[in-house]
């Protein structure tokens, strides 16, 4: 209902190109262009702007891309109320995660919608930059992610951000490793252990390292992995230690030992849902975010529970 060349624009402003706009898309660039040279002159202005090599968006542009986000979630509003008064899930609800997410959490989900409201429901796994950027283009209804600097901020107003859950941060040590038998360790006492880490850049290495460099040292790095695997794999071989969130599955057949990290405050990552502006009150929608909180709730630490939506 809503001009599709309006989430062409939004998506040019999402990624700050054409060619990226392309890539989330689906379309070639210069379809982008095409797409948006039209609308501009359907509407009497110049919608991109030269800008070296690049482009950026002309304050026309912007002020449509501000109005088209107050008419986006007015539309989700009223789909929300035609389906509620339909009593119908209104077709495919789509749940997007990241990997650990797409695993331990959102196949539960998925389930008792589905047992609830009878609909088809699809997982789709996905990094959590891309999460967001299914939301907008309507290929995710419900999003589950972790916390990197790179997401949208909560008060975006594209959308609705709730806290789902703090996720610890364990140690993990071979079997036989002198931590192995402690209940619990400080990562300041592990500033002499050789480390099995992510990749610079990625965001579990950013995570390892400002907890590490919270804790008063910086790690000595001996592997880079990125899969929980292939980590788990080289601690027990004994090439080092690594630190791995307690959500995430390590294979049993892994000569390995979880040790809980305790400090103020003790490392974790901080998981949280995310969904378009206005489509709370989806039957759907608002299934699948009372079942996350449900799947979520033996999982909080004692003291923590489901905050509030963020406000605009």
């Amino acid at each position: 209902m809503i001009d599709r060349r309006l989430q062409v624009l939004r998506m040019v402003a999402q990624r700050g190109t054409v060619t990226g706009a392309a890539e989330a898309l689906s379309y070639t660039p210069s379809a982008v262009s095409q797409q948006l040279r039209t609308l501009g002159r359907e509407l009497g202005v110049e919608l991109l702007v030269h800008d070296g090599r690049g482009v950026r968006l002309s304050p026309a542009a912007q002020v449509l891309l501000d109005r088209t986000d107050e008419l986006v979630s007015r539309w989700e509003e009223i789909r929300a109320e035609v389906a509620r008064v339909a009593e119908t899930g209104g077709g495919v609800l789509r749940l997007a995660g990241f990997s650990t997410a797409a695993s331990a959490l959102l196949p539960p989900v998925a389930a008792r919608v589905r047992a609830e409201l009878g609909g088809e429901v699809q997982i789709v796994e996905a990094d959590p930059e891309e999460c967001f950027e299914l939301l907008l283009t309507g290929r995710a209804d419900v999003a589950v992610v972790v916390a990197v600097a790179t997401l949208p901020a909560s008060t975006d107003p594209r959308f609705e951000q709730r806290h789902l859950l703090d996720d610890p941060i364990d140690l993990l040590v071979p079997e036989g490793h002198p931590l192995a038998g402690q209940e619990s360790v400080a990562l300041r006492d592990l500033a002499a252990e050789r480390w099995i880490m992510d990749r610079p850049g990625r965001p579990y290495h950013e995570l390892l390292q400002t907890a590490c460099t919270g804790a008063g040292f910086t790690p000595s790095v001996a592997h880079y992995a990125a899969e929980w695997d292939t980590g788990a794999a080289l601690v027990g071989a004994g090439l080092g230690i690594a630190l791995v969130p307690r959500l995430a599955h390590v294979p049993a057949a892994y000569p390995v030992v979880r040790v809980p990290l305790h400090g103020d405050p003790a490392p974790a990552r901080h998981l949280r849902t995310g969904i378009r502006r206005g489509s709370a009150g989806h039957p759907s929608v608002a299934a699948a975010l009372r079942a996350l909180e449900d799947v979520a709730a033996p999982r909080r630490r004692p003291g923590t529970g489901p905050a509030a939506p963020q406000p605009a």
